[in-house]
Order: structure tokens, then C-alpha cells, then sequence
């Protein structure tokens, strides 16, 4: 009704202005305000006044619950609960449910006759309602007509009394007459939110048609409301006799409306009792019933409406799975497919592989758990193949080795092989190596899969690792004991297929981790591959420790050229590897095929000095004399280590010993211009008159290698003219200045005394004051005359007294300067004392 009002009173109208009233639409409004802000008394004012239009629409801010589903990875999809706020068209009532404000929402219901009579029609085309026509006739009695089946944008009133949880007021819309749309909707409502006692109650009411609950089942499926999907499958609702009782409540009804009207109506759903008892026997959801829903899912990745049972939608999403359902079903929902003739695999994305079986769904959607897959493999045998392959090979493909581990656990044969037209074979442990996934491939040894078996190009697993650059599972399968002296048919072996895969570096690695880790690599052809030589090689000191000692371990192996560990090292320039193996008792001496020896090789290497630093070391230490082709005290000579020549010579080593080429250590030492080491291997006993196989002596030798220069030169020559000179030698002497003829005489130094003596008597003992190679002049001019000037050999001394004597030795030139030399030498010790050096 629309009133007009005015300002101010005056005459009717009074020159006023005039403006009209809507008081239906403001009463409603404020019905609607009372009822958001849940006023009861202003709500109840205003449904008492008669303009009030209890099914008014208008739009207020509501803050909503809102059920989002979150993916997880492997674990079960979650159900979020947020609330958003927005403005949105509502009824008194909706609001009123909204709210959960029981008394607002049955002061708000009231009933229609008019309905009445169309209610009557329906009976006979929907028998299915009948009782919820009966409650709504009931209800009627006691409501004021508000629209419980008004749908607004967010749904029906049932809808909003679910979403915010409210029982009591969902059983009063079910019996006030909520219609099947209202209803249904409300069930899918219920199975987003996890209501399972509103879903009892709606399933109840016998107006949820077949798909629209098959909908629900699987849409809590997804979310994983249990007790939803327990309501939805045991709800078998009721028997002939239930039936009989539900009918025996309505004759009650009809005894409590006198109205003759209502007591027809009641009278004639009377004569449909069997079709009431048939649809209560009918109801209930089909487990095994399919229907289309959003599956989603984060690994793999999955976001697709599909067409599929309650059990396929609990295993995508994580969920447990419901009982009793069928597991013999095909899903379309994998993400990997295979050539099944060559075995390759590919990719192809979520939904897109052949359809494939339950338990393969639950392998590649696996939930963390197990307990889905666990199940289903109770009654499904996992060595059932498709497509040439087993679930094994699927759970492996996938990844996942969680599944891996169930599978196996259910008796999967970790050993079946992938078959494939063109006789391809691999198994199990071949294809997780190619994957490089290392803990499925623990896990199937663990299990007792043959870690050596071999594919049909004789490729191990072992091989595959390489091949692919698997350094982890290349890890785990030495740990575990997979043999590297393997070769598939082309001959090659884990090493070799390292290098023409260029991943020698990784191979490297993963191997000296390995044995670092105190696991020595297993091999049953040590030709093929030798732990000891490969980590020679290498020149690893960590690894090399780990090596030693073990008793499979054998450091003088030497492979087919003869090569062994410690020339190896040698080889390599390997020091500290080198004397690693030697002081762990590795044969120096052993010889290669070529005759090398480790000391030989160290040779040719450019750290030829620090091999034989470690071979002096190992000398002085343990004693090991001239041991291996080595000769330590050589070797000091030669490097003018004074230390450790004077370590070796109080040890025991012999002082003129010659080594494999006949040097003695002085020949080495005056070779090398060592003049120090000369005089302390001199001072020791060395020798200067010996000569080698070419006939060299250690004077010759330091000449050859430094002329004048070599300080080595000085100190032979002064150690072979004291000893010729203290020791005496039989010279001619001049008589008479060198008028008279010579005769023999037997001449020496007196070392204590410098004195040079021929005879007893005084005049044959005398102090040299000078002495010089050749003669003098006067001497020469007398000579001549007799014929024999120029003789070769001549020396003469000048006493202290001024007498000069002629002397000639056998030798010539080079005898007369060692006797000129031996002589100064004593002569100057004697007189100024001797300058040793220090043993």
C-alpha cells in the first residue's frame, strides 16, 4: 500500500508538498535489517505488521563460510575455511538461517492453501515427496508464508542452514516444505563443508535423486569428509516395515487436522502405501556409481573435471578410500605412457595415458602413507601387468618410493622384467639406475634384487649409472657390492663406458667417495678394474688409506702390462701416494714388462727429486739398504744432503759400494760438483782411485762435468795427493843438482811433521820450502847436455836450508803435480793444522 505524507499540518495539502509512502517495501526493509543484525523483537514488530512482505529482497554485506580445497604433495588434499564478506541479495528468511535464529525462522514460515491442490497432482507423478508434503501441511499451522523455496544468489535458505551448520533449522525447511532443487543443492553443500548429519537428515527427506547423491559422495570423497561418506553409503534408509511406520505417523497427522480439506489429500497418499515402501527400499548411493568432478592434485599435476567413481576421486585426492566400492575399474588419469615396442617412455601429462587400473592411480596420485595403495593391493595382486609392465616398474617410473616400498611389500616380484615386442629387456633395478633414483634402488636391493643382472646388451645397472651420469645411485650400488670387472656385450666395462660417456670426473668422484667411506668397490676382474690402481692413479691419499690394509687388497698386483700401484704413483708424479704404499710395504723391485721399476719411473717424472727424498726418508728410517733398485746413500751423494749421507754412513751403509751402474756415492757426489759431500764421504773412507764399468773414476767424472769449476775436482785431488805423498812412492833423484845419474829412491810424507823423507839421516829429512812441477832452469841446461832434458814427470822441492832437489816419477805430468800437490798439502797441515770437516 502507498500513503502520502506532508511536511507541516494547514488545509488538506496546504500548498505542501506531497510525497508517497511504500510502506510495504519499508517495513520489509526494516524486517531485513532487524533480521541481519538478528533482532528478534524488532523482527517479530515488524512481521506483525499486516504490509510487511516476508519474502522481500534486498541486498545487506554478509560474511559467508567458504570451504576452498588445498593440494598437498603426497599428502591428502586439505579443506580450508575461510569467510568472505560482500554484499549480496537475501530474504528476512535466508538471514534469518543465516544467523541460526531458530524462533525468527519459524515465526517466518506460514502456509499456502492454494498450494494445496497441486500438492495433490504431484502425488501421483513424485510418490517420493509425499512425507515431506505431510511435514510441510504440519509446519503450515505455524508459520506466517515465508518462501522456503525463494533461491537467491548464494542459494537456497537449506543451502545457508547447512553451510553455517545449522541442524535444527535444515529439519525445519525439510518439513516446512523445502522442495527437491532446495534440497539437493543443500546435500551439495553439505558434502563441501563436512556436514554429515545434515546429509543424514536430507537423505532422509527422500527428495535426493540418484545423481545428485552420487555428486555428493564423490565430492567428499575428494575432501576427505569420511563421515559424509559414511552417511551417503549406509543410508539404506528403510524397509517395507519402516515405511509402514512413516505411514502410520501421517494417519496421526490427519487426526490432528480436522479440516476436511487436508483429511482428503491425506486419504489419497493412504492408497499409495507399497509405492511409499519401494522408494524407501530404493534409496541410497550407488558406491560404484560414477560422476563428473574437478580432481585435483599437485604432484602430478592435475586440474580437470573427470567422469569417475567415488574410490578413483579418494585416490587422486589423498583421501581413504570407500568401502566396498569396486577396485576392477579402468581410470584415465595417468600422466606417463611407454612405447611397447622399444620400452621408451614419455611423458605426456596428467589424463592423457592409457586408461590403466586403480592400484596404478593410487601408485602415480601415492599418499604418503601408503595405507590407500596397502588396501587396494589386498585385493588387487600387484604383478597384474598392463601393457607389458607391472606396478613395480609404474611405481618406479614415477618416482615414488614410498610406493616402491608398499608394492614390495605386497609381494611384487622385484625381479620382473619389462616386456616389450622387440625383446627388449630391462628390470626393475635397471630402470630405477637410468632414473638415477638412488633410494628406489636401495630399496630393491634391500629387497634382494640382483644388483649385477644384466639387460639384453649385457648392460648392469652398474653400466647405467655411468652411462647416465648417476653419481648417487652409482654411490649406493658400490656401496652395496655391484661388481665393476663387468663387461656388456661390446666389451665395456663401468671405467671405460666412464670415459666415452665423458664423465670420468664424476665417475672419479663417486668412486673415491665411496671408498673414503671405508667401502672398497667390488670387482671379480681386477684386470678389468682394480680399486688399488684406480685410486693410484688418482694419487687420493684419503681414499689410499682406506685401500691399505684391507684384506682384499694386495699392493704388489700388477695389472697386464705389469704395472703395479706404487709405479703407478711414480708414474703419475704421485708423491705423497707414493710413499704412502712404500712405507705401507709396497715392492720397490718389482719390474714392470718393460723392466721399469717404480724407482725408474720416478725418473722420468719431473718430481724425481721428491721421490727420492721419500725413498732417503724411508731408508734412514727402517734401514732398507740399496733395497727396491734404490741406493740411498747414492742418492744423498748425488743430492748433497749431508744430513742424511752422515744418517746412512753411522747406519751401515757401505761407503764404496757401487750401485746397478757401477757408482760409488763419491763418483755421484763428484759428478755433481758436490765438493762438501766429497770430503765427508772422503773423510769416511771413500775411495777415489775406483773406477765404474766405462772405466771413470770420481776425478774424471767431476772433471767431465764442470772443468775447473767444480769444487769437487779440489777435494779429490787433494785426497789423491795426500794419500799418494803420505804413503810413498818409488821416484828417481838427481844427484848433484843434476850432474850426477839418478837412482831410485823411495820418497814420502811425514804427516805429523810435514817432513819429506828418502832416507834415515838428517840430509833425507827435510821441510819443503818450495816445490814445483818441472825443472829448473839449471837443472834443464845440464840435462841437455846428457840428452835426457824434457823428461816427463819431473818435480822439484826447495828445502828450508835452500837445497834443490829434482825428483821424476812415473806418470809424467799429472803424477808430478799430485806429488807437488801432496807435498804443499801436508807440509801446509803441518804447519798450520788440519781443517777436517766435521763427521
Amino acid at each position: 500500500m502507498t500513503v502520502f505524507g506532508h511536511s507541516s499540518g494547514g488545509g488538506f495539502l496546504a500548498g505542501k508538498q506531497v510525497f508517497p509512502v511504500d510502506c510495504e517495501a519499508e517495513v520489509s526493509q526494516r524486517l531485513l535489517e532487524a533480521s541481519h543484525c538478528n533482532d528478534l523483537k524488532s523482527a517479530l514488530d515488524c512481521i506483525s505488521d499486516r504490509f510487511v512482505d516476508v519474502n522481500f529482497v534486498g541486498a545487506v554485506c554478509l560474511k559467508v563460510r567458504k570451504a576452498e580445497l588445498s593440494c598437498c604433495d603426497e599428502s591428502a588434499n586439505e579443506v580450508r575455511v575461510e569467510y568472505e564478506e560482500f554484499k549480496t541479495d537475501v530474504t528476512a528468511l535466508f538471514l534469518a538461517v543465516h544467523a541460526g535464529s531458530v524462533t525468527l525462522v519459524r515465526k517466518l514460515l506460514r502456509p499456502n492453501f492454494l498450494w494445496f491442490p497441486l500438492l495433490l497432482n504431484q502425488i501421483n507423478h513424485s510418490m517420493t515427496q509425499i512425507i515431506s508434503y505431510v511435514h510441510f501441511i504440519l509446519w503450515a499451522y505455524h508459520s506466517i508464508g515465508a518462501d522456503v523455496n525463494q533461491k537467491l544468489f548464494r542459494g537456497f535458505a537449506t543451502t545457508a542452514a547447512v553451510r553455517e551448520g545449522h541442524l535444527e533449522i535444515l529439519e525445519i525447511l525439510v518439513k516446512a516444505g523445502a522442495s527437491q532443487p532446495a534440497c539437493e543443492e543443500a546435500l551439495l553443500e553439505a558434502s563441501y563443508h563436512g556436514r554429515a548429519r545434515h546429509v543424514e537428515l536430507l537423505m532422509e527427506s527422500d527428495l535426493i535423486r540418484p545423481h545428485i547423491a552420487v555428486h555428493s559422495l564423490v565430492t567428499a570423497c575428494c575432501r576427505g569428509f569420511m563421515d559424509v561418506v559414511d552417511a551417503l553409503i549406509k543410508c539404506k534408509l528403510f524397509c517395507k516395515q519402516s515405511a509402514m511406520c512413516k505411514l502410520e505417523q501421517i494417519w496421526g497427522l490427519v487426526n490432528l487436522l480436522n479440516e476436511s480439506l487436508y483429511a482428503l489429500y491425506l486419504a489419497k497418499l493412504a492408497c499409495h502405501f507399497d509405492i511409499i515402501a519401494v522408494a524407501y527400499l530404493q534409496c541410497g548411493v550407488d558406491a560404484n556409481a560414477t560422476d563428473r568432478v574437478l580432481l585435483q592434485s599437485y604432484k602430478p599435476s592435475l586440474h580437470t573435471n573427470v567422469d569417475c567413481t567415488a574410490l578413483v576421486a579418494a585416490v587422486v585426492s589423498r583421501q581413504i578410500s570407500v568401502a566396498g566400492a569396486r577396485t576392477d575399474i579402468k581410470v584415465q588419469l595417468g600422466a606417463w605412457s611407454w612405447d611397447t615396442a622399444s620400452g621408451e617412455e614419455f611423458r605426456v601429462g596428467a589424463g592423457l595415458a592409457e586408461p590403466y587400473a586403480i592400484t596404478w592411480c593410487a601408485v602415480e596420485y601415492f599418499e604418503h602413507s601408503g595405507a590407500i595403495l596397502h588396501m587396494l593391493l589386498q585385493v588387487v595382486s600387484p604383478n597384474t601387468p598392463h601393457y607389458g609392465r607391472t606396478l613395480l616398474h609404474h611405481a618406479i617410473l614415477c618416482g615414488n618410493i614410498g610406493a616402491v616400498n608398499v608394492v614390495l611389500g605386497c609381494g611384487a616380484h622385484a625381479e620382473a622384467p619389462v616386456k616389450t615386442t622387440q625383446k627388449t629387456m630391462f628390470r626393475p633395478i635397471h630402470m630405477a639406475a637410468r632414473l638415477g633414483l638412488s633410494t628406489i634402488l636401495q630399496c630393491l636391493i634391500d629387497y634382494g634384487c640382483d644388483m649385477n643382472s644384466m639387460t639384453d646388451t649385457g648392460e648392469t645397472a652398474l653400466m647405467i649409472c655411468v652411462k647416465y651420469k648417476r653419481e648417487e645411485s652409482l654411490k649406493v650400488l658400490a656401496t652395496a657390492g655391484a661388481d665393476f670387472g663387468l663387461v656388456n656385450i661390446a666389451g665395456q666395462s663401468a671405467l671405460s663406458i666412464a670415459g666415452s660417456s665423458q664423465w670420468s670426473l664424476g665417475f672419479q668422484q663417486a668412486v673415491l667417495d665411496v671408498i673414503r667411506a671405508g667401502i672398497v668397490p667390488k670387482s671379480s676382474n681386477v684386470s678389468i678394474f682394480s680399486p688399488l690402481m684406480f685410486i693410484a692413479r688418482l694419487g687420493d691419499i684419503q681414499a689410499l688409506k682406506a685401500l691399505i690394509g684391507q684384506a682384499e687388497i694386495d699392493l704388489d698386483h700388477q695389472d697386464d702390462k705389469g704395472f703395479s700401484a706404487v709405479m703407478v704413483t711414480a708414474m703419475e708424479g704421485h708423491v705423497e701416494a707414493f710413499r704412502l704404499l712404500v712405507y705401507a710395504g709396497a715392492d720397490v723391485k718389482l719390474c714392470n714388462k718393460s723392466g721399469e721399476t717404480a724407482i725408474t719411473l720416478s725418473g722420468f717424472n719431473r718430481n724425481r727429486d721428491l721421490f727420492e727424498k721419500v725413498m732417503l726418508e724411508f731408508a734412514i728410517e727402517k734401514g732398507n739398504r740399496n733395497g727396491g733398485g734404490f741406493y740411498a746413500l747414492h742418492c744423498a751423494a748425488r743430492r748433497g744432503d749431508l744430513d742424511a749421507a752422515r744418517l746412512l754412513v753411522h747406519i751401515g751403509y757401505d761407503i764404496n759400494f757401487p750401485d746397478g751402474d757401477g757408482y760409488t756415492p763419491l763418483m755421484l757426489a763428484a759428478r755433481e760438483g758436490h765438493g762438501s759431500m766429497c770430503e765427508l764421504l772422503i773423510s769416511y773412507g771413500a775411495r777415489c782411485d775406483l773406477r765404474n764399468a766405462k772405466g771413470e773414476t770420481a776425478l774424471s767424472l767431476a772433471t767431465k762435468n764442470g772443468g775447473a769449476k767444480n769444487d769437487a775436482i779440489r777435494v779429490i785431488m787433494d785426497e789423491l795427493a795426500r794419500k799418494l805423498v803420505l804413503s810413498g812412492d818409488l821416484v828417481l833423484k838427481h844427484r848433484k843438482g843434476g850432474k850426477g845419474s839418478p837412482h831410485s829412491k823411495v820418497i814420502k810424507m811425514v804427516e805429523a811433521t810435514g817432513v819429506l823423507r828418502w832416507g834415515n839421516s838428517s840430509r833425507r829429512n827435510v821441510i819443503c820450502r818450495e816445490v814445483e812441477v818441472g825443472p829448473s832452469l839449471s837443472f834443464n841446461r845440464l840435462r841437455q847436455r846428457k840428452g835426457d832434458a824434457g823428461e816427463p814427470g819431473v818435480f822439484r822441492v826447495v828445502t828450508t836450508k835452500n837445497k834443490e832437489v829434482h825428483f821424476v816419477c812415473e806418470g809424467g805430468f799429472e803424477k808430478a803435480e799430485l806429488w807437488v800437490r801432496g807435498i804443499k798439502l801436508v807440509t801446509r797441515e803441518a804447519i798450520f793444522g788440519i781443517e777436517k770437516v766435521e763427521t
